[in-house]
């Protein structure tokens, strides 16, 4: 079968490296970010607002959509681009993370959960993950995988890995679309060797792209740092690498200086829903007592609609008040933030100087 998706190199500032993943529905300047469209919508803005801060793809959830409206329904409108009334790339995820918290029965066949919207009993296999997938139209669709949290001893970390690969098998032999790419899920928990081990096998099945999940589920960052430096050399150089779940400033940084291309992280949009607005000089609180007559905007240097019409004041005073308003203002203030966050470690690989970017970032950071 062709590969729908290719990554491309553009530079490399060491193992830090930009490129260009151009997918059925437009490229992708990487190292780039994703935001979450859970059910096939980016909470509190629209497609036009992703359209003008950026965005160049977005991700969506298979386990949501699969329940509500259904797979059929988004088949029948024409699929999930159509039915979002988005044109650019989007990526499913396979649902791993969603039926992890819901606390499934786990066997070889698959996982059995409970909806959260009605309580009904609902399956899920490898081949019914990709298959819904492939309905809804994905760019790009994620492998199931088997999730588990974190600290957990050794011998359930491997067999999570160890299915997750079986499991990696079955969902490639299940591919039919020829234009939705497959992305395998490199799994190992904190552990190197089982990192190692998972990344080597799973980019021996081949797949378009590598996911590498199970983070942010309770490892330190020393951890996490640790799994991508044991993962990410195991995987081939022509091949997205995509680290699942992460998009604080200091983490993808850090997994950006080690080679990783694409996140996806639902932390910019829900930070902001609770007032809280990211920043380089430190993350604050809108809700600040002392912001109450502040003029300035959240940040004089940032492009967003909001840094460029709205005081603190103000946004401060849709907070207290409730407005809904508020909710999409810093929701595009934060999505801007992180877009431009991105922006600048693709402009500092291609001078060479990635690691001064960063060390400096993040020194800024600290220093708040």
């Amino acid at each position: 079968m062709s590969t729908p998706v290719q990554w491309e190199p553009t530079a490399r500032d060491g193992p830090a490296r930009s490129g260009t993943l151009t997918t059925p529905h437009g490229v992708v300047a990487t190292p780039g970010f994703m935001p979450v469209g859970t059910r096939g919508t980016v909470k509190a803005v629209d497609g036009d607002d992703l359209t003008a801060l950026g965005v160049e793809m977005v991700l969506a959830n298979t386990y949501h959509l699969m329940l509500r409206p259904g797979t059929d329904v988004v088949a029948g409108l024409g699929g999930l681009h159509r039915f979002m009334a988005w044109e650019g790339p989007i990526l499913t995820d396979s649902g791993g993370y969603q039926v992890f918290s819901l606390a499934p029965r786990l066997t070889e066949d698959g996982v059995t959960f409970r909806s959260t919207y009605d309580g009904a009993a609902v399956g899920l296999t490898p081949e019914e993950a990709v298959a819904v997938q492939e309905a809804l139209g994905s760019d790009v669709a994620m492998t199931l995988d088997v999730l588990i949290g974190l600290p957990a001893p050794r011998e359930d970390v491997a067999e999570a890995m160890e299915r997750t690969l079986r499991w990696a098998e079955r969902s490639r032999r299940a591919r039919r679309r020829e234009d939705t790419a497959l992305f395998g899920i490199v799994q190992g928990g904190a552990d190197p060797e089982l990192r190692a081990r998972s990344a080597a096998e799973t980019a021996a099945i081949g797949f378009d792209g590598y996911g590498i999940g199970g983070l942010s589920v309770g490892e330190s960052a020393a951890e996490r740092d640790a799994a991508l430096d044991a993962a990410i050399p195991e995987l081939p150089e022509d091949a997205t690498r995509y680290v699942m779940g992460l998009g604080d400033t200091v983490g993808m940084l850090a997994a950006v200086g080690k080679g990783a291309d694409l996140f996806d992280c639902v932390l910019p949009t829900r930070l902001a829903r609770h007032g809280k607005v990211l920043h380089p000089d430190g993350d604050f609180s809108i809700r600040r007592s002392e912001l109450a007559a502040a003029a300035e905007p959240l940040d004089a240097a940032c492009p967003c609609p909001t840094c460029r019409r709205y005081s603190r004041a103000y946004l401060r005073h849709l907070f207290t008040t409730r407005e809904l308003a508020g909710l999409r203002l810093l929701t595009l203030h934060n999505l801007a933030y992180t877009l431009e966050l991105m922006r600048r470690a693709r402009e500092a690989i291609s001078s060479g100087s990635f690691r001064e970017f960063a060390a400096a970032t993040v020194g800024r950071r600290n220093e708040a």
